[in-house]
């Protein structure tokens, strides 16, 4: 299988699957000194595991993370870092009745044609709980990125048709909701409607936002390795994702190019600014040092126990009946895949553009030689 590495200089290389042994990723491009423990990338985990309250799965699994290499005395090595978490929690003999049948809305159909085989249980490589690695690897991009002052916030902007009040934004209330909204009146109406649908056996979509403080200007490549581009692949490759847009993003198509653009001006400390930021950050395909901002639109789950027209492998008609645990909704649980894949992308495209300068080259050596190396 091709497509499981992401990255450029700092690359992650995730694999297993969801009724495997286990799941892990290889972190390769780290630098050394990077102080990393456990405990940092367990952080992120307990953001997505399952069983955490009514609107995710009951899949019961402790997420707990193992570092196998690339750390010694508490700092990165400079060598790969291995990560590895195992299933405890599998059951497999739930998807018995269906191993034949493609499932609506999922990868079965299509994963078979490709291959001509299919795990059906849980989905295999498909399924969401692949993002573990990717959450993993996030974590230490996070981890580098906030030794540099630069932090990645995501969360639930809507859930279905339930949107946040901008006039209540509070990030931190993200974390007192079980559905990671910063406006708790929205979350309250947020899990009103996802009782309801619930109670018809059905699901909801919705739309994570994921802000980028402290970048600097001059991040990103400006032709195929855009830094909008990135951060766009970097979130359609998460599955469920069907949409994503930067700034103002769908909205600039209604503007006016006087209104749409974004005035510079001097800061308080006489640094360059924007007045506004329709343009979320990026500019040319690199950062303009203002705060990244991204929305990422997630559909329904697929999984639910509505019964579905389908067909089987064999070409029959039949229904499905989807058994077994899942998420009514998507969002809550990807907003940390969103923040860590958003983070790794930012912390590559940096260490990419370090040598992007003759100047900061020479800069960076002359330090060298004046530290005695």
């Amino acid at each position: 299988m091709a497509g499981s590495t992401w990255g450029t200089l700092l690359t992650m290389t995730t694999w297993g699957e969801s009724h495997g042994k286990g799941i892990g990723v290889v972190v390769d491009g780290c630098p050394a000194g990077l102080s990393l423990c456990e405990e940092d990338i367990q952080e992120y985990l307990d953001r997505r595991k399952p069983g955490q309250n009514r609107f995710t799965t009951k899949r019961r699994e402790g997420d707990a993370v193992e570092i196998l290499s690339g750390v010694f005395e508490g700092k990165t090595t400079g060598t790969p870092v291995s990560l590895l978490v195992r299933n405890t929690d599998q059951r497999s003999r739930d998807y018995d009745d269906i191993k034949d049948l493609y499932r609506p809305g999922h990868a079965d159909f299509t994963f078979d044609q490709k291959y001509g085989f299919r795990d059906y249980r849980g989905g295999g490589r498909s399924s969401g709980r692949e993002t573990i690695g990717r959450v993993a690897a996030g974590a230490i991009g996070a981890k580098l990125l906030r030794e540099l002052g630069i932090t990645v916030t995501a969360y639930t902007r809507a859930v279905g048709e339930v949107e946040i009040d901008e006039t209540r934004f509070d990030l931190k209330e993200r974390l007192n909701n079980r559905l990671y909204m910063p406006d708790a009146k929205a979350a309250l109406r947020a899990e009103a409607y996802l009782e309801e649908l619930m109670a018809k056996g059905d699901s909801a979509g919705g739309i994570a936002e994921c802000i980028i403080d402290g970048l600097p200007a001059g991040i990103g490549e400006p032709v195929f390795e855009k830094l909008d581009a990135r951060l766009a692949h970097a979130a359609m490759s998460i599955g469920a994702v069907k949409g994503v847009e930067i700034g103002s993003g769908f909205q600039a198509a209604k503007s006016v190019g006087s209104v749409n653009n974004d005035s510079f001006i001097k800061d308080s400390k006489g640094s360059v600014a924007k007045a506004t930021n329709h343009a979320g950050g990026i500019l040319g395909g690199i950062s303009d040092g203002g705060q990244i901002v991204m929305r990422v639109s997630f559909k329904p789950t697929p999984s639910v126990s509505v019964a579905q027209k389908t067909v089987n492998r064999r070409g029959e008609e039949a229904d499905a009946v989807i058994k077994g645990r899942h998420d009514p909704i998507i969002v809550p649980r990807a907003v940390v895949v969103l923040e860590t894949m958003a983070a790794f992308t930012a912390a590559d495209l940096l260490l990419v553009s370090m040598a992007s300068r003759m100047d900061r080259i020479q800069d960076f050596f002359r330090g060298q030689q004046e530290k005695g190396f």
